[in-house]
């Protein structure tokens, strides 16, 4: 065996780029009913979930399918400028570049809306949207009201809500896609398919359903989580592939570099 342990641990980098997106029952179902709630007269859609629950993966996903056919703007890190955010939806939907010296009028800006109202269905998928202001908010939710300006927008599940609990937020939303953790057979299928799609089918087939109830009792079928613990334990098989190779089986998988995996992110005591 080769020491392909740097390029297997990479595969595990938690990234929202298209080749990095593994198809799963369950977020194929999510995809699916973001995708038919474009379709419905909706004007705020939320996608809500835990950190690492692949939110991020699936807005990036949908961008990527409907920039072809619908007019569809990704905003993947939050703008927390608001004269910035304001910029960015104006050129976005007039296709004009705005000096970054000049203010974007806001009630230019819905007046111009308005009138665009059954002539053009604009859709802006915002990554990360607890970090906005709440005034910021407020003018994300009446540009919705314009019925020409529709949005896709991600929470991170917390145990206030405090975004979430404001009526006049809830009454804007009218469908909410859950993400969840993944299940334990889910996340074998996770891992399998993130090193088939890379080549490395041999070490695929390596990893048994004992090591993935191990990794899943510390992660949770939480995909940040398990991409973190895969990243480690594979760099710590390559450190002894260069140092201690005698250590490194071709045949079949270490437990005790999952143990050590496990002690380095601090999931067990040593």
């Amino acid at each position: 065996m080769n020491n392909h342990f740097e390029n297997i641990k990479n595969i595990f980098i938690d990234s929202i780029e298209r080749n990095s997106y593994v198809e799963l029952k369950s977020a194929q179902y999510n995809y699916q009913l973001l995708e038919k709630s474009l379709d419905k007269p909706l004007k705020m859609i939320l996608l809500f979930g835990k950190p690492g629950t692949g939110k991020s993966m699936l807005l990036n996903k949908l961008y990527h399918n409907l920039k072809e056919s619908r007019e569809i703007f990704y905003f993947d890190a939050p703008i927390l400028s608001e004269k910035e955010f304001l910029r960015r939806v104006y050129e976005s939907i007039t296709n004009k570049e705005v000096s970054r010296e000049l203010r974007v009028n806001f009630d230019a800006l819905l007046r111009f809306c308005q009138k665009l109202k059954g002539q053009r269905e604009i859709v802006f998928l915002l990554d990360e949207c607890q970090l906005y202001s709440e005034a910021l908010m407020e003018k994300i939710r009446l540009l919705s009201d314009t019925r020409t300006v529709k949005f896709i927008i991600t929470l991170h599940k917390t145990d206030n809500e405090d975004i979430i609990a404001k009526q006049h937020f809830k009454t804007r939303i009218w469908e909410v896609v859950e993400l969840s953790n993944v299940s334990e057979d889910d996340l074998h299928l996770y891992i399998q398919k993130k090193l088939i799609q890379k080549g490395f089918v041999e070490i695929s087939n390596m990893i048994k359903k004992k090591h993935i109830k191990f990794i899943y009792t510390y992660t949770q079928g939480n995909f940040r989580e398990t991409n973190k613990f895969l990243y480690t334990l594979f760099d710590i098989y390559e450190y002894f592939y260069e140092n201690r190779p005698h250590k490194v089986s071709n045949e079949k998988f270490s437990k005790k570099f999952l143990e050590m995996a496990a002690l380095k992110l601090g999931y067990i005591d040593g």
